[in-house]
């Protein structure tokens, strides 16, 4: 097995008496696209930062194509970076922003005018290079930070939570292009964000990251799907959390509500009259009972909202309750407010919470 293209090991970043990264190990392969993925402070742009070389790790090392760039300077290695902000020289042209550091390192004027034409068309803005920074819309000025980024044909592209600043319909459409390119040209990307849809739609796979640490490493499809904690199934995806009562651990079988279900997953060593942690996502939930749906929970309705094509069922089981969203049937009246109902769904979708 060849080694991984970028290697992060054990990298740890303090500020006085503040961790902010713990410990933080990965491996990426080449042309791999790797989002960081949490919240506000949980250490993604620091982690990134340090693969930039904007930030020196308190311990740990970054190897980038088999070289140790730990103790060097952001243009010592061949890395490209968007920021959230474009960054874009506003006394410079699309192309001059562009051709910026194909200057700096002294590329022949040739050439990089010929690689400026590329990006342009890259990005498709092939008409657009004269233009001044000012007169492009959001969309367009990320789409040449990008190719800046780019022009230099970097080992690894950094991008720090790039479409935020958007507004929400440029930002899918962004997002796709980005990924197109990515692919395209084959770099090694890092992309952070905070916004699970962009991570989940982007990515081969995903660093759920919380309080300096990588949480869970994994595809989009594993992390939401097989979430191992309870902080990354709660973050990735809408989730409901249900308490369960162990009655019989022998057989796995858990009290919800007022019904047994016998759960395919381990219960961890739980003992009888023990509370569980649970997870069910929305979309594996029934209305009434279903073919194949071998659990139930018997419940009312407490919440009807009408969508439009979708109508979403709030339905209450003892003290806690569970959120489904079910398909508009004009034919069909939705339920109401205050009716028994039951819910039904594979008790191989129901998780335990750590």
């Amino acid at each position: 097995m060849s080694d991984p293209f970028l290697l992060i090991q054990n990298v740890r970043k303090a500020y006085g008496d503040v961790t902010v990264v713990k410990d933080f190990s990965l491996e990426v392969e080449q042309g791999e696209f790797v989002s960081f993925l949490g919240p506000s402070g949980c250490g993604k742009t620091t982690m990134l930062r340090i693969v930039a070389g904007f930030e020196v790790p308190s311990a740990g090392s970054v190897v980038i194509g088999g070289k140790d760039v730990t103790s060097l300077k952001p243009n010592q290695r061949n890395i490209g970076m968007v920021f959230q902000s474009y960054a874009l020289f506003p006394n410079m042209t699309v192309g001059q922003n562009i051709g910026f550091g194909l200057k700096v390192a002294g590329v022949p004027k040739a050439e990089a005018a010929a690689r400026v034409d590329e990006m342009l068309q890259l990005i498709s803005l092939p008409q657009l290079g004269d233009r001044y920074p000012y007169q492009l819309s959001g969309g367009q000025q990320q789409r040449v930070a990008l190719a800046r980024a780019m022009a230099g044909k970097p080992q690894v592209l950094l991008l720090d939570e790039p479409l935020s600043a958007l507004d929400a319909k440029v930002r899918v459409s962004l997002r796709d292009e980005i990924r197109a390119i990515q692919k395209a040209l084959g770099i090694t990307t890092i992309f952070v964000t905070h916004d699970q849809e962009e991570a989940l739609s982007m990515s081969d796979r995903i660093v759920v990251m919380h309080g300096g640490m990588a949480e869970q490493v994994g595809t989009p499809y594993e992390i939401y799907n097989k979430p191992t904690s309870k902080f990354v199934a709660g973050f990735v995806g809408t989730l409901n959390v249900l308490d369960g009562t162990v009655t019989d651990p022998a057989t796995g079988a858990v009290r919800i509500g007022d019904d047994n279900v016998v759960m395919k997953q381990s219960l961890n060593g739980a003992k009888a009259g023990d509370t569980l942690s649970l997870a069910l996502r929305p979309e594996a939930i029934s209305l009434g009972k279903q073919p194949g749906r071998d659990a139930s929970i018997g419940g009312t309705i407490s919440e009807v909202s009408f969508l439009g094509s979708v109508i979403r069922v709030r339905v209450g089981l003892g003290k806690d309750a569970v959120s489904l969203d079910t398909f508009n049937n004009p034919a069909k009246p939705p339920p109401k407010v205050g009716e028994k109902t039951e819910i039904s769904f594979s008790s191989a979708d129901l998780l335990v919470l750590h």
